[in-house]
């Protein structure tokens, strides 16, 4: 049985326990009973519900999950409020990284998953007005492509040095007890402050086994990214006041100076910042370099007649071609109808975040490529001379040029060029609903 957003949480949340309040009643609320009211979760289950996500160490997946709580929200929230509630361990999964590298997640069950994001809509606005505006990572309002704007400011300014610091398994290293000190300070409200504490503590199920950590925020739950930003905006505030011009995302921080010697002066300090927050910096992949050609947040900056401009990394659009390879590889066994929907929405998302370059010829180049794989794709399809030949006179092709192309059809990609152009033309690839990028 489907259950609607608002189905899932209005049946175990009554509502004579969350009647309508005003303004005044809810001042008066403890953030958990504001967290757990009906309107609130309801807002939580539909996020929880479009990130879709995998069921965690109790195998209840989205749906289930849904009709478990039905009758045993009562129990929950009770035990949440009493602060008898114990969330499950997290379910390791290690996921393949683009570079080739791996990332661990840890995915909390989909109850815990709607708690955390119902704490996160509660606390969020109230401590995120707090944190600095250099800081842009998983903030209301805040985008990637921000930060990105505001360091192409910098280096516009002259600061041309950029000392670039990513932290060693930022995620996995992360102190309780700091990081519950830097939460005390912003939220008074014991019972949350609890309740944030049994999540750090719930630990992590490997083969079968929990593992409990006095370190640690795992990825994949609502409320990390968040935390990450409470312990490291003590980094962002010293910055700030030391008067340095930065950028933070997560845990990538960039701050651009104007000679080498200033950038090996700011990386002696962020080590410093670092190590009393019992955080490490990766040394291999951080440096003290300059600004143009370094990848940020899957940009980099070239210069052009004394400009700044942007453009998509060279990691990232090798990325993408390896991403297209796979969709477009020739013995897939799907028309180009099937490829064009699937690319869809794969090139619209991608398109999206990298809309800020500022090299146009590059996004033709790459429409040229792709168009070039598909149309050698369809001439693999009709295999046959003959066929090729009949496809291409339906299409609208002259004898001339149906007879050259038909005439050595085991050259796919050779054919696909040139005369065949004008025929399987950008409007014919248009009517197909292939995404441009140019």
């Amino acid at each position: 049985m489907e259950i609607t957003s608002g189905e899932a949480v209005r049946s175990p949340v009554s509502d004579e326990v969350n009647r309508p309040q005003d303004e005044s009643d809810n001042a008066g609320q403890g953030l958990l009973e504001r967290a757990f009211a009906r309107e609130n979760l309801k807002r939580a289950w539909k996020r929880v519900k479009a990130n879709k996500g995998a069921a965690g160490v109790d195998g209840l997946d989205i749906e289930r999950t849904a009709e478990h709580l039905l009758s045993q929200w009562p129990k929950i929230r009770e035990q949440l409020l009493s602060g008898a509630y114990r969330p499950g361990p997290v379910k390791r999964v290690v996921i393949p990284k683009p570079d080739g590298g791996e990332r661990e997640l840890g995915i909390p069950t989909v109850t815990d998953r709607l708690i955390q994001q119902a704490l996160l809509q509660i606390v969020q606005p109230l401590v995120d007005p707090t944190f600095s505006e250099h800081s842009y990572g998983f903030r209301p309002g805040r985008r990637a492509q921000d930060a990105v704007l505001a360091a192409q400011r910098y280096v516009s300014s002259g600061r041309e040095v950029v000392v670039d610091v990513d932290l060693e398994k930022f995620f996995d290293r992360v102190d309780h007890d700091i990081l519950m000190d830097r939460l005390r300070k912003r939220i008074l409200d014991r019972a949350v402050i609890r309740l944030i504490r049994t999540y750090l503590d719930a630990g992590t199920m490997i083969n079968g086994v929990v593992e409990k950590s006095r370190c640690g925020a795992p990825q994949g739950g609502p409320l990390s990214p968040f935390l990450a930003n409470v312990l490291l905006d003590e980094v962002d505030r010293e910055l700030e006041r030391r008067g340095h011009c930065f950028v933070r995302y997560a845990d990538d921080a960039n701050v651009y100076v104007r000679s080498h010697k200033a950038g090996l002066r700011v990386m002696t300090l962020l080590r410093r910042l670092y190590e009393k927050l019992h955080l490490s910096v990766n040394e291999s992949k951080s440096a003290v370099t300059s600004a143009f050609g370094r990848k940020f947040l899957g940009y980099e900056f070239w210069s052009a007649r004394g400009d700044v401009k942007r453009a998509v990394s060279y990691k990232a659009l090798k990325q993408f071609k390896q991403r297209i390879r796979w969709y477009t590889r020739r013995s897939c066994g799907r028309g180009l109808q099937q490829i064009a929907d699937e690319l869809r929405p794969y090139i619209l998302g991608w398109k999206a975040y990298f809309g800020l370059s500022q090299t146009p010829a590059v996004w033709r180049e790459l429409d040229e490529w792709l168009r070039h794989r598909l149309r050698a794709i369809q001439l693999k399809q009709w295999k046959r001379g003959t066929t090729t030949y009949r496809e291409l006179r339906a299409l609208g092709a002259s004898n001339q040029v149906a007879q050259k192309v038909a005439g050595n059809t085991s050259r796919w990609w050779h054919n696909s060029r040139l005369a065949l152009n004008r025929v399987l033309t950008i409007a014919w690839f248009d009517r197909l609903g292939l995404v441009r990028l140019s």
